[in-house]
């Protein structure tokens, strides 16, 4: 149950995230008086609609996206009619779909179309849906940093090892009657550690993170060292005891095991977590942080994909860096929802989490410069408004608008190929899904 809610929770929050990208875009379009006979969320077969004034607002089957028409989004063909027997293939399509556009257009609408638009509004209804997406990431990330906070490990102890792990007892559990049979009782056993216990100093360094435990035990395995600790009920405690010896796994800098082990130092105790709330102020930075890394999945997504459809006919476990659709995500929502250890408070922050950096991914995605994506329409806009500066430099005629019909062939390849990578990411959310 716990599990479905998390899918619900993210599938409600996704398509929240598209209808208010799509109203990004109808809001300042309606302004400035282009007509907007669809606003859709959703794809495929139409599950609700209305029609309210010029527009019908609807929903569809398949929540992965959505879209608004806006009618003459292709102007005239600069050249006139075309005579249709010396077009080639590609010219018939982009002629059929420019008339398909222009036959909607009927006289008393001709001042309503996208194409008369001034370039600074153009922008500012393509730009208008990325933008959305932007202020909902900005929103949800400051609710999570600065609001509900980050967990951070802290140097106070949540729980304490009755004895020390053995081949027979990994986790180191104390029997029924409170004794270890066959075992060793922990060190911070033997010094009266307790859940809720602070930890102060370790032979005499301070442990101002849960990291300079580590750095102080790593060596003294068998060796008797100074504990100092704050206990729960406000009283500072040292004691001297000697350090446990454990073999421990080898892992390289990118998680995988090596196969050898190590002898460390043990204590016996975990840390617990609390969350800290970070300063508005540092909320620009963490975004900034996080849309390098958006542009940078970007750039390598193409080869990710392309690995992920070769990893869906091995063995081998997917990478945990590799591509995850709308699926895979769905499916993390419920995992988070459904951990019964961790407090709600935590499962909050971590969903709300997850949907800003959807919301962010989004705006990156988006203004890519290639159609259909908005960051093409952009281009397009940007190209038109640098060619009509020239002009006015050169004293010439303003050329008219842009004619991005001529781009459709790229716009309708794009579109397969998104399409084909989409469809393989989502196959291999489902036949072959990630472990997190």
């Amino acid at each position: 149950m716990l599990t479905l809610l998390g899918i619900l929770i993210f599938a409600v929050g996704l398509l929240a995230s598209i209808a208010l990208h799509e109203l990004g875009h109808m809001a300042p379009a309606k302004k400035f008086g282009v007509k907007v006979p669809q606003y859709m969320v959703g794809f495929g077969p139409t599950l609700w609609s209305r029609t309210k004034g010029d527009t019908e607002y609807g929903l569809k089957a398949i929540p992965l996206g959505g879209y608004i028409r806006m009618i003459g989004m292709f102007p005239p063909n600069p050249k006139g009619i075309q005579d249709r027997e010396h077009l080639g293939r590609i010219g018939l399509m982009i002629e059929d779909a420019r008339e398909e556009v222009l036959s909607e257009i009927s006289p008393e609408d001709e001042s309503r179309t996208f194409y008369r638009l001034s370039v600074p509004k153009k922008l500012t209804v393509m730009f208008g849906g990325p933008f959305m997406n932007l202020v909902i990431a900005t929103i949800l990330f400051t609710i999570s940093l600065s609001v509900i906070g980050r967990p951070v490990v802290t140097t106070t102890v949540s729980e304490v090892v009755a004895c020390i792990p053995t081949s027979a007892n990994p986790n180191g559990i104390a029997s029924t009657s409170g004794t270890c049979d066959g075992g060793v009782s922990t060190p911070a056993t033997e010094i009266g550690l307790t859940a809720g216990d602070k930890l102060l100093v370790v032979n005499d360094l301070e442990i101002a993170s849960w990291q300079d435990l580590g750095t102080a035990l790593g060596d003294q395995a068998g060796k008797v060292v100074q504990v100092t600790y704050l206990t729960s009920a406000g009283a500072t405690i040292t004691k001297s005891v000697k350090v446990a010896a454990i073999d421990s796994e080898v892992f390289t800098d990118a998680g995988e095991p090596t196969g050898e082990f190590s002898t460390r130092g043990f204590l016996g105790v975990s840390p617990s977590f609390a969350l800290v709330q970070s300063p508005v102020s540092e909320v620009p930075g963490f975004m900034a942080s996080v849309t390098a890394s958006s542009v940078s999945a970007l750039f390598e997504f193409p080869a990710r994909v392309f690995g992920l459809a070769g990893e869906l006919f091995t063995d081998s476990p997917r990478d945990p860096e590799g591509p995850v659709s709308v699926v895979g995500i769905g499916r993390i929502s419920g995992q988070i929802t459904s951990n019964e250890a961790v407090p709600t408070v935590y499962k909050v922050g971590d969903l709300i989490t997850l949907l800003a950096s959807v919301n962010l991914f989004l705006f990156v995605f988006n203004m890519v410069p290639v159609l259909p994506l908005d960051g093409g329409h952009i281009a397009g806009a940007l190209y038109e408004g640098a060619r009509r500066q020239i002009a006015r430099i050169r004293r010439k005629p303003l050329p008219g608008p842009v004619d991005t019909a001529k781009m459709l062939p790229v716009a309708y390849g794009m579109s397969l190929v998104l399409l084909a990578m989409s469809a393989i990411v989502i196959v291999a959310d489902i036949i072959k899904p990630m472990s997190f």
